[in-house]
């Protein structure tokens, strides 16, 4: 939710100070369309106004969500000035403030905005609870229950959605279910007062389980369970209506409860995380001659390359997060002056002491540049550029540094089980890698990498979390032409499993979010 804070704003009140009003104005994603989000209230007579509005958004890391801020003068409409900022900017920033100049009265100093963001913490719980259960009635005809419990939340139309199952504990009227984790949110949708109701089953084989009761409670019920035991009276309703001394069919106990916060990747990113973008291009022959029309690597007058707009698209957003905005970048598969050596991590800035260049546009144009020295070769190899990146990052493991490795490849891996050890090796450390395929090839180990529906492993050792996501280009070249929408669903797809791949890392590491600075 950005606030904003607008300094030293252009006095047009002939009698008094000006009247301040901020409006802010949201892009329609892939478009140049600007549409008005909200306005705060108006402050009077003042130069330095701290509006008390503020804006709540929806905020997605794999999107650049541009904002434009416009303050004017109430009553006399007088244009005060404006300022661009994407949503992934503010929240990168130091502490989640970002101070930019207002610009936009020619000739005019227009003062400053100055924006803040921060998460609302919308019940990011996580429960772990244990129950058991005494006296349960006895379903089976030649053994006891075989019983477990299915949770369900209401809904505000009054229908239920099961939320959990507990595993089922064989043979027993007196069953203890093992210590479960579900999030607040699941179970309640964050309103501590909901009904929960909790039914009792007997399993049976043929999946025609028997109910045996239910009874209901709410997440607020549930926590008191923190101090004490809570009893549960197990109903059935059929039984109650046809026994005149039916009493229950049993009773559930909650043993424990303890509630722990969720971290989420904004916590991290406002306690400084850094993210560090390095990209790695493929430079082997079966791109074509970078001269030719046919070339994947051919940037006409009119349009880059596919190479240029996946390296764009992605590199936009991912810059919002790293303060320096310098990016290394290498080129893997060519032969490299002076002495037409096959290097497979060489600078594309050709500089190897500093392999960084200067912001998304600084990579690009090393690019260019190194496609008019470099001698497209081969094989395909992945592996060193991985391994080097997975060396910067072995360094630092203390959560302050998370690193991004964006390989753009037109296909065939050549060094599929030393790259399958590579990625089994940096699963452990704060690294992601995004693979994007360009080009018609089969992709087939590019998903065998991605570890999606099967976990990656080398020399039977497992990856110790998912990190590589793989997206092939020509899913994204839509027929519309309407290229700055294909490339945000290209950057959307390849992005999206970033935030969740940095908190798995934290999370086996039992890292937490530095706090930042008080102000």
């Amino acid at each position: 939710t950005p606030g904003s804070s607008p300094r030293n704003l252009l006095d047009l009140d002939t009698f008094s100070k000006s009247d301040p009003v901020v409006v802010l104005f949201v892009q329609v994603s892939g478009s140049s369309e600007w549409k008005e989000f909200g306005r705060t209230e108006v402050i009077d007579n003042t130069l330095n106004p701290d509006f008390v509005r503020k804006f709540v958004l929806d905020y997605y890391f794999e999107e650049k969500q541009n904002l434009r801020f416009d303050v004017a003068s109430f009553g006399a409409q007088d244009f005060l000035g404006q300022a661009f900022v994407a949503l992934g900017e503010v929240i990168g920033s130091q502490r989640g403030r970002l101070e930019r100049p207002l610009t936009g009265v020619p000739g005019k100093r227009c003062g400053t905005i100055l924006l803040l963001a921060e998460e609302l913490s919308n019940c990011r719980d996580i429960v772990t609870m244990q129950l058991c259960a005494n006296k349960l009635d006895k379903k089976d005809f030649f053994g006891k229950s075989d019983p477990f419990l299915v949770f369900y939340r209401s809904n505000e139309d009054g229908t239920f959605t099961i939320c959990h199952k507990t595993e089922v504990v064989k043979n027993t009227l007196n069953p203890v279910w093992q210590p479960f984790t579900i999030p607040v949110r699941a179970l309640c949708n964050g309103d501590y007062d909901r009904t929960v109701k909790i039914d009792v089953y007997d399993w049976d084989r043929d999946g025609s389980h028997d109910f045996i009761g239910e009874f209901a409670t709410s997440y607020r019920e549930l926590s008191r369970a923190q101090s004490q035991f809570t009893v549960y009276e197990v109903l059935n309703p059929r039984k109650k209506c046809k026994k005149k001394k039916y009493v229950n069919s049993g009773t559930v106990t909650l043993l424990s409860f303890s509630v722990e916060s969720e971290f989420t990747f904004v916590d991290y990113i406002r306690g400084g995380t850094q993210l560090n973008f390095t990209v790695a291009i493929d430079f082997t022959a079966s791109n074509g001659l970078p001269s030719q029309p046919t070339s994947l690597h051919y940037a006409s007058p009119y349009q880059l390359s596919a190479y240029a707009l996946a390296l764009k698209a992605v590199g936009e957003i991912i810059q919002d997060y790293d303060s320096d905005k310098l990016f290394p970048a290498y080129g893997f598969g060519a032969k490299v002056p002076p002495d037409g050596k096959i290097s497979h991590q060489f600078p594309l800035n050709n500089n190897v002491d500093n392999p960084s260049c200067a912001g998304i546009e600084g990579v690009l144009e090393s690019y260019l540049q190194s496609l008019r020295t470099v001698q497209l070769y081969g094989p395909t190899n992945f592996a060193p550029v991985i391994n080097q990146v997975a060396g910067i990052a072995a360094q630092v493991t203390d959560g302050s540094q998370y690193h991004v490795l964006l390989i753009i490849t037109d296909g065939v891996i050549s060094d599929m089980l030393q790259t399958k050890e590579a990625i089994v090796t940096a699963s452990s450390l704060p690294m992601s890698i995004i693979i994007v395929g360009v080009g018609p090839a089969e992709f087939e180990a590019m998903e065998e990498l991605d570890g999606d529906e099967v976990r990656l492993s080398s020399r039977g050792r497992y990856a110790e979390r998912d990190i590589v996501q793989f997206v092939p280009f020509r899913d994204y070249v839509d027929d519309s032409g309407n290229q700055v929408l294909s490339m945000a669903r290209l950057a959307k797809d390849v992005l999206a499993e970033i935030p969740e791949q940095l908190l798995s890392y934290m999370k086996t590491r039992d890292i937490k979010p530095r706090r930042a600075d008080p102000e």
